[in-house]
C-alpha cells in the first residue's frame, strides 16, 4: 500500500459480513470501486466486529467473512490495487476505538440516526452498548489509515461527519495526528431501492423478512427473474413518464447496469408493458452477475487459500495501523 502523502488518494471502505451482498451494494459501490481502483490506494475492510452489534449467529460468521471476501474478488477487486482484510485481524482497530470513545461525547452518539432507528425497535434493556458506540469504531477504522476518501451513500454521510468531528477533536487537543477524510458519494446507481418497497433503500436486513425485497449477487437466474416479476410498479397499464417510484427504480437498475443515459432508457421503454421492462432488467442483471458468480465458485473452492490471502493483507497493513495507534497513544499518555 502507498504511504501517506503518496500521489494516489487513499480510499477506505468497510462492509459487514452480515449476509450476502445485493444488487444495491454492487451498483452503488462495488462496481464503482472496480472501475476506479487504479486511481486510488484502496483498503477494503470486512468489518466483522461491527457485525456483533446486533444479534447474529457465531457459527456462520466465518462463512460470511469468506463469502464476502470471495464476492469482492470475484467482482473484480484486484489485490494489485487493493488490500482486502478482516477487521479483527488487526487489533489496532479495537485499541484505537477505546481511546476515541473516551474523547467522544455521548450526545454525538445519541444523535446518530442509525442508533435511533435500530435501538428504537427494541427495549433499551436489550440493546447492547456496541450499537451506541460502533460509530466510534467506524471512525477508528477510517482514521487508522490516513484515509482521504470513504465511498458511502448519502445516508451514511452522517457517519463520515462524525469521524471528522472525532478526528478534529483529537487534533485540536493534541496536534495534527489524524488525516481528515471526505465522503466519496457516487452519482449513478448510488441509491438502489427495494423491489417490494421502492421508497426504502435496498437492504440486507430487510431482505431477511421479505425475500423479494432484494436481488443478491449470488442469486440464481430463476430467482432473479421471479423477484423482478414480482417487483412493485405503478397503477398505470404501461411505462409512463414521469414514472412512479417502482418503475423509476427498475429503470435506474437497468440504466446503471447497462451504462445508458436516462433519455435513451426513456425512449426504449416508453409505452412498453411492465412485463417487457421487468424481463429486460432481469436479463441485464443476470448477464452482469453470471461471470461474477463463476469466479466466486472458483475462489470458494479453496477456502484455506482465501483465508491466507486475507491474513496476508492484514500483515501488510498492520505497520500503518500500528504507527497511527502509536501516535495516538503517545499523545494521550499511554506511551
Amino acid at each position: 500500500m502507498a504511504a501517506p502523502g503518496a500521489s494516489k488518494p487513499r480510499v477506505f471502505s468497510g462492509i459487514q459480513p452480515s449476509g450476502g451482498l445485493h444488487l444495491g451494494n454492487y451498483l452503488g459501490a462495488i462496481r464503482n470501486w472496480v472501475r476506479d481502483q487504479d486511481k486510488y490506494d484502496n483498503i477494503f475492510c470486512i468489518v466483522d466486529l461491527h457485525a456483533m452489534t446486533l444479534p447474529y449467529d457465531p457459527s456462520v460468521l466465518q462463512e460470511r467473512i469468506l463469502d464476502l471476501a470471495a464476492t469482492y474478488l470475484a467482482a473484480g477487486i484486484s489485490e494489485q490495487h487493493a488490500a482486502i482484510f478482516v477487521q479483527s485481524h488487526i487489533p489496532a482497530h479495537s485499541e484505537l476505538a477505546w481511546v476515541l470513545e473516551c474523547y467522544t461525547p455521548m450526545g454525538w452518539l445519541e444523535r446518530m440516526v442509525a442508533f435511533k432507528e435500530k435501538a428504537g425497535r427494541q427495549s433499551h434493556e436489550r440493546v447492547g452498548s456496541g450499537l451506541l458506540v460502533y460509530p466510534v469504531l467506524q471512525a477508528a477504522d477510517i482514521l487508522l489509515y490516513d484515509t482521504n476518501l470513504v465511498p458511502v451513500g448519502e445516508d451514511q454521510r452522517q457517519h463520515i461527519e462524525l469521524t471528522r468531528d472525532i478526528g478534529q477533536r483529537i487534533n485540536q487537543r493534541f496536534g495534527p495526528i489524524f488525516t481528515m477524510p471526505d465522503a466519496l458519494i457516487q452519482k449513478a446507481g448510488a441509491r438502489i431501492m427495494g423491489l417490494d418497497n421502492p421508497e426504502t433503500k435496498m437492504s440486507k436486513s430487510l431482505a431477511i423478512k421479505a425475500p423479494g425485497h432484494a436481488i443478491f449477487m449470488l442469486d440464481s437466474p430463476d430467482t432473479i427473474r421471479k423477484k423482478f416479476a414480482r417487483a412493485q410498479t405503478d397503477a398505470e397499464p404501461a411505462v409512463r413518464f414521469p414514472a412512479g417510484a417502482g418503475v423509476a427504480n427498475l429503470l435506474e437498475i437497468y440504466r446503471t447496469i447497462c451504462g445508458k443515459e436516462w433519455a435513451e432508457v426513456e425512449q426504449e421503454f416508453a409505452g412498453k408493458p411492465y412485463s417487457v421492462l421487468k424481463g429486460r432488467v432481469a436479463d441485464a442483471v443476470i448477464e452482469a452477475l453470471a461471470p461474477i458468480q463463476e469466479r466466486y465458485r472458483a475462489i470458494r473452492s479453496d477456502d484455506p487459500a482465501l483465508m491466507r490471502r486475507l491474513r496476508s493483507a492484514a500483515d501488510r497493513l498492520s505497520p500503518t495501523a500500528n504507527a497511527t495507534l502509536a501516535r495516538v497513544q503517545r499523545a494521550v499518555g499511554l506511551r
